[in-house]
């Protein structure tokens, strides 16, 4: 899997990254959820750093305190995680990359 960086939203220690792949997915590095494996938190800033005319392919669930959960794929991809800087609190999910369609069926891409 090849990673094209897209942005981070560093804050407190973290460091939460949005990275395109050559699959049409996204990875997301985010703070790990306690008993959740496949699940990261990330700040809604992160998301300014999507591919113009996309979105997650995923449920963002609004935590109330300026960020969202989600889930995915587990990236067990070694080159990948290579490539990546993932502290200790943190991991990352794939997750589809889904083009925008407007009503009355417009792309926005």
């Amino acid at each position: 899997m090849r990673l094209t960086f897209l942005g981070k939203a560093t804050q407190g220690g973290g460091s939460p990254t949005l990275w395109a792949t050559d699959r049409d997915t996204y990875v997301v590095q985010g703070g790990k959820l306690p008993d959740q494996p496949y699940s990261v938190e990330i700040p809604h800033r992160l998301l300014k750093h999507l591919e113009h005319g996309t979105y997650m392919g995923a449920r963002l669930a609004d935590t109330g305190r300026g960020s969202f959960t989600l889930s995915g794929r587990p990236v067990a991809d070694a080159a990948a995680l290579d490539h990546m800087d993932i502290p200790g609190h943190e991991t990352c999910v794939e997750v589809p990359k889904e083009n925008e369609v407007w009503f009355g069926g417009a792309s926005t891409g």
